[in-house]
């Protein structure tokens, strides 16, 4: 039943990586603040893939994690991004975002097993920084609060989908699928911190 839904899950997705081009140019007002928030978790891969990976992971885990995890993460993230719109900086925010993608990647491909806890806090910390990077984005005419707002519901999204591919793990070919996916966001994550790393030596 639920592989069949998996395409309805992804069309909303779809729709908004599709419209991205219609929406190059800066957007205004609070339209445009929810517009730009929608957009942006889309528009850098290595927020994406953490996003996916913490709803696969949470789905591994179970409950609660399998609904708490993706609540977090958005929650504290929206925290992270009044910080960036304040400008207030954080210690070499895109290391630790590729370090992010690292992490819940290797998570998922070893079907990683910790304390509810202390997924929760690995999660939060790193959503602190996906925020601080959001926020420090706002596009100067748009509307913060609409901007946030648009962010928050876009990785809300992009949990979701993470969840559905995590449930397929209760299959053994499903499970073969969400921890090579996982092993797929290390490798990349791996990739960003190398070039993150490169940027600031």
């Amino acid at each position: 039943m639920l592989p069949r839904r998996l395409p309805l899950l992804a069309i909303p997705v779809a729709i908004l990586v599709l419209a991205q081009p219609a929406f190059a140019h800066e957007q205004v007002g609070v339209t445009g603040g929810l517009v730009s928030g929608l957009l942006h978790p889309l528009t850098g891969m290595d927020h994406l893939i953490a996003m996916v990976a913490v709803g696969i992971w949470g789905a591994q885990l179970g409950a609660p994690a399998i609904w708490v995890l993706p609540i977090t993460f958005p929650l504290v993230m929206a925290f992270g991004g009044v910080l960036g719109v304040l400008r207030i900086p954080l210690p070499m925010p895109e290391v630790v975002i590729a370090l992010s993608a690292l992490v819940l990647g290797a998570a998922v491909a070893a079907r990683l097993r910790v304390p509810f806890g202390a997924a929760a806090v690995i999660v939060g910390v790193f959503a602190i920084f996906h925020g601080h990077a959001h926020g420090a984005e706002l596009p100067s005419a748009a509307n913060p609060l609409a901007y946030g707002v648009g962010f928050v519901v876009a990785t809300g999204l992009l949990h979701l989908c993470g969840i559905a591919l995590g449930t397929l793990s209760r299959w053994p070919a499903g499970e073969r699928l969400t921890r090579g996916l996982g092993a797929a966001i290390a490798a990349l994550g791996c990739y960003f911190l190398a070039v993150s790393l490169g940027g600031v030596a």
